[in-house]
């Protein structure tokens, strides 16, 4: 089975049948976090299919809530970590921005230019837009912002899988 990654200096690979489009991802280092550790309550394993959806399984109850909270969600969006390779010829495409994990990870961005947009790791909100110098006020205003994937919040949320 291929699954081709439509990003610069990604090609497309070979995958083994029923196997995660993550595991696709990590195989070419690409920079998911799964800070979920790929239970699919976060976004920051979220991808686009742009060619053959109907190769994938379906999405589960559990990832279709998920999505459903995103902000950069779209008919064509999955989470590779739920969404396995059952046929072939896939082609994806990521949200364009940097899902970050807590405040200290932005602290540590002080003082540079944004390259593409800093997005939350659970909504995909844009906590910082492209092309912005991240200063201590950016930081400080997002100091109280939750970063926690909860397990109040989620659990409960997927409870009915």
């Amino acid at each position: 089975m291929k699954v081709k990654f439509n990003a610069e200096g990604l090609q497309t690979i070979d995958v083994n049948a029923e196997s995660r489009l993550l595991d696709a991802l990590l195989s070419r280092n690409v920079g998911v976090q799964m800070l979920c550790g790929g239970r699919g309550l976060c976004a920051t394993c979220h991808v686009y299919v742009l060619k053959n959806p109907q190769n994938l399984t379906p999405p589960t109850s559990k990832e279709s809530l998920t999505l459903s909270v995103l902000t950069g969600a779209k008919a064509n969006s999955r989470l590779s970590c739920q969404a396995h390779v059952i046929g072939d010829d896939i082609e994806i495409a990521f949200p364009e921005g940097l899902y970050i994990d807590s405040v200290e990870s932005l602290e540590k961005l002080v003082g540079q230019r944004t390259r593409v947009p800093i997005l939350h790791p659970v909504t995909g909100d844009v906590l910082v837009a492209a092309n912005k110098i991240i200063i201590r006020t950016i930081v400080e205003e997002l100091k109280n912002l939750d970063f926690e994937i909860s397990k109040v919040k989620y659990v409960e949320a997927h409870k009915k899988d």
